[in-house]
């Protein structure tokens, strides 16, 4: 992934069918392929006329989207948003850096892994049409459960996110449906075995 403009689509890290039976290969295709390309090219295309931004990274463009000309303020946080938290939540469906550091953060937090889901699963089923539940660092190092709404992201309130749960149709309804509860499960399940927990 360049760190800034003109951004690309970087290829997924892991085969489309790797992450079988809980996300389907057509659907991490259609996510990948069509729906993140579509906010890289979107975002190029909102940045091309301002050269003055286009040294800034995903994160600078996120973080700083007050101090950006009214005309692209919108379309930079929704697009550089969508690149953003679709990165991230691909890259984090089969591989979490350090993990054993961030299991013992969870349980150190929450008390239990399944406290920690429990909570998670319910954050997640409580956005409202398109959004993502976000586990993040907040300003003082803890570990806290958010969510979001569309492709907004948590880092313009000064959150470091760690994982992100994307619940927009587009990630499950081919397989799932509209039983968003069973996707978060899916979900679950990969992120188990991410941390090694049997």
């Amino acid at each position: 992934m360049n760190e800034h403009y003109p951004f690309i689509n970087p290829p997924l890290p892991y085969p489309y069918n790797a992450l079988e039976p809980y996300i389907d290969e057509k659907t991490m295709m259609l996510h990948h392929d069509r729906h993140l390309q579509t906010y890289v090219d979107n975002l190029n295309n909102t940045l091309k006329n301002y050269p003055q931004y286009q040294s800034l990274s995903l994160e600078q463009l996120l973080f700083h989207i007050d101090c950006l000309p009214k005309e692209i303020q919108d379309s930079v946080k929704n697009n550089a948003g969508g690149v953003f938290n679709h990165l991230l939540y691909f890259s984090t469906l089969n591989h979490i850096d350090q993990s054993d550091k961030l299991l013992g953060s969870i349980l150190n937090t929450f008390g239990s892994f399944e406290e920690f889901e429990k909570q998670f699963t319910s954050a997640a089923l409580s956005v409202f049409g398109s959004g993502y539940a976000w586990l993040v660092y907040d300003p003082y190092g803890n570990l806290t459960i958010l969510t979001t709404k569309n492709q907004d992201t948590p880092i313009p309130l000064g959150f470091y996110p760690v994982l992100n749960l994307d619940v927009w149709e587009h990630a499950y309804y081919l397989k799932h449906y509209n039983k968003r509860a069973d996707y978060i499960r899916d979900w679950f399940s990969l992120l188990k075995k991410n941390l090694s927990i049997s």
